[in-house]
């Protein structure tokens, strides 16, 4: 997954009044060109490179060695259990869904489970919102076209039974997933759609999203074990919450039974239950795209800081190895709050990869200051791969400093 990116170094962002002697520009009468950004990697960078565990696995390597380069210091063990995923797509306040023969009703409250008939013409149901802490269960018939109430519930209550329940969207659109859909009050005004399955098969709708399915084998088993301790890490974390994941590149990308792939099921398989753990817990195994070159610092003892050449290894076919950009004047004056760009530079890097690693703090002046921002921060506000970047010579009136080459 591409996991959304946590800054390494965060500063808040400080602005410094220009001196007296700085010449202020209108940017509305300045016709600044466009600046190019060069970068490398694509994601937050810390832990697994997805192209790296690739271009690991074309060089050889087992999914043991991959595992133990990406995420030093951990050791294997096991896990069971269930999975809760909050379902994006459905943004309406219940969960409808075909009817389809095996679907029941479970009460929440009193576990009591209601199997569903299957009538020529009903061909949906939905569960939705009765009183402040209640449910209704009704069918939709297709000749009428109307709602009938079939039973209500106190509390909130899912549709499980079916191997297979498609779930209806606010655009009609039909998306299928394994285990229960739960009608639950997760934000605590409206009914939000969560995934209750095994994780097992919830890896099935995850590693396919997340990886590339022609990948070799010990990529993608690499890549089922990390989204397998991904999961547990946050469903350990998850207590007095409704779900434990989302189905988004914030968590993990998530298609349901739709995304479920041969050869990425044979690599969940092939790992059933694995995942790495330091000191006896589950570790939080973020991975991304491309590192670029070298892996990005954290805060947990196995994120470590250190060249990677299996990122851009021959014929791992990443395309985010190194790459540029172009972003208007007006981009990089609403990022950075400082008038007209006069400047822009690295003040500090990681010290390690191309060009002195991994961009950390970034430095603005304008004709109305100076402002220092988190690399990430820039990579956010700018719509960048990664925050390993840099600005080179362009022509201007006042010239923009090529960034250092190395760290600070």
């Amino acid at each position: 997954m591409r996991k959304s990116a946590i800054a390494a170094v965060v500063l808040s962002s400080t602005v410094i009044s220009a001196t007296a002697q700085a010449r202020e520009i209108d940017p509305a009468a300045t016709a600044d060109p466009a600046t190019t950004i060069a970068g490398r990697g694509f994601g937050h960078g810390r832990g697994m490179s997805q192209y790296g565990a690739q271009g690991a696995a074309i060089a050889g390597k087992s999914v043991k060695q991959i595992l133990d380069f990406y995420y030093p210091g951990t050791t294997t063990a096991k896990a069971t259990g269930g999975i809760r995923v909050r379902i994006s797509a459905d943004t309406t306040d219940g969960v409808r869904v075909g009817a389809v023969s095996g679907l029941q009703v479970r009460s929440l409250a009193t576990g009591k489970v209601y199997p569903l008939p299957r009538a020529t013409t009903r061909d949906q149901w939905s569960i939705d919102p009765n009183g402040e802490h209640g449910t209704r269960l009704s069918s939709y018939d297709a000749k009428t076209k109307k709602w009938t109430l079939y039973k209500t519930f106190t509390g909130m209550a899912q549709f499980e039974g079916a191997p297979v329940i498609g779930l209806v969207l606010p655009s009609g659109a039909v998306r299928k997933y394994r285990g229960a859909l739960r009608a639950i009050d997760v934000s605590g005004n409206h009914l939000d759609t969560v995934n209750v399955l095994p994780l097992e098969l919830y890896l099935r709708g995850v590693v396919p999203r997340e990886a590339i399915t022609s990948w070799k084998p010990a990529a993608l088993q690499a890549q089922s074990v990390a989204a397998r301790t991904y999961s547990v890490y946050h469903r350990n974390r998850a207590s007095g919450r409704a779900y434990d994941l989302c189905d988004t590149t914030s968590c993990q990308v998530y298609g349901g039974y739709d995304s479920e792939e041969t050869s990425t099921n044979k690599a969940i398989a092939a790992t059933a239950g694995q995942i790495r753990l330091y000191n006896g817990k589950p570790i939080i195994a973020e991975f991304s795209s491309s590192n670029g070159g070298a892996t990005a610092p954290g805060d947990a003892p196995y994120q470590l800081l250190k060249a990677d050449g299996w990122d851009a290894y021959p014929r791992n076919g990443n395309p985010n190895v190194t790459w540029t950009v172009t972003r208007s004047a007006a981009d990089l004056r609403a990022t950075f709050d400082v008038g007209s760009i006069r400047s822009l530079r690295v003040l500090k890097r990681t010290g390690v990869g191309p060009g002195g690693g991994r961009a950390l703090t970034i430095q603005a002046v304008g004709s109305k200051g100076t402002r220092v921002l988190s690399a990430d921060q820039v990579r956010i506000r700018l719509h960048l791969r990664s925050g390993w970047i840099s600005f080179p010579p362009r022509a201007l009136d006042i010239p923009i400093n090529v960034d250092e080459a190395a760290s600070r």
